[in-house]
């Protein structure tokens, strides 16, 4: 399991290696609609995910499911445009296999987005959510079955998972542009359908903050292989019980479009400073 696991991470390095020699100082990832910010990336390769072995395709719109290697305000960056979910009926390991080519490709730095419902009374559609902690309710975990000490720990500590000198530095950064943020916990649920107003109720409860159906095990990942992690939600609905309207995913998508051009700036913002 863990050799094969190694393995498959040597090929689908050497794939992109074979593209673009550029070694990534932060690695991004781009949630549902948010993959105009590849407008802004000088790009050296663009790869289709079926053209790196471990990788699968997206089947939800809004995911293009490239490989973007590039620079971002002149720092090399590799960037996930589009993410697989647990809900499209891949496995756990295929869903995570992207974020530790990224680890592997020698990003130290990982900046994860997506899109969540506001679960937090004073949020807001169009709000951007620094991701201060999350609650992983997907009833699954990557790190299952035997550990690969060479990628990390048996029992990584997460009592910091999303890294909090980089969360304020969005902050920092955000308030010199003139953007406004919020800050919260995000729970990370299986889906595909939409919570109830009772769940939405229990996450409360329980300190959530936001919810979507993505990053948490993305960040387990991560964090498994040492990188650091800044997370930003881009609340792009109310969820369920707090707003009267149907929930859609053309809704979110619509949204997460009128945010793109704050996340771009924003996060082209975070990489600027971490170029530094």
């Amino acid at each position: 399991m863990t050799e094969s696991l190694s393995t498959a991470l040597d090929a689908a390095v050497a794939a992109v290696r074979a593209r673009t020699a550029l070694v990534p100082d932060v690695g991004l990832i781009l949630g549902s609609g948010l993959g105009a910010l590849v407008d802004a990336i000088e790009i050296d390769a663009r790869i289709p995910y079926p053209d790196i072995p471990g990788f699968v395709g997206s089947t939800v719109s809004g995911h293009a499911g490239e490989l973007i290697v590039g620079r971002l305000a002149g720092t090399p960056v590799v960037v996930m445009s589009g993410r697989v979910h647990l809900y499209e009926g891949y496995g756990i390991e295929q869903v995570v296999f992207p974020v530790r080519v990224l680890a592997r490709l020698g990003a130290p730095t990982v900046v994860v987005t997506n899109a969540a419902g506001g679960i937090h009374p004073d949020h807001r559609p169009e709000d951007i959510m620094v991701i201060r902690d999350h609650i992983n309710l997907t009833g699954q975990n990557p790190l299952v079955g035997r550990n690969d000490d060479s990628l990390g720990l048996r029992f990584p500590d997460m009592s910091e998972a999303y890294d909090r000198e980089l969360a304020d530095l969005a902050h920092r950064v955000a308030a010199e542009a003139g953007l406004s943020l919020r800050d919260g916990v995000y729970a990370g649920l299986l889906g595909p359908s939409y919570e109830t107003p009772a769940e939405i109720r229990m996450l409360r409860t329980l300190g959530a903050d936001a919810v979507g159906m993505s990053t948490v095990n993305e960040v387990i990942a991560l964090r498994h292989m040492g990188v650091r992690v800044l997370g930003l939600s881009c609340i792009t609905n109310l969820a369920a019980g707090i707003s009267t309207a149907p929930l859609s995913h053309e809704e979110v998508y619509a949204v997460a479009q009128a945010i793109r051009s704050r996340l771009i700036q924003l996060v082209t913002k975070v990489v600027e400073a971490l170029r530094r």
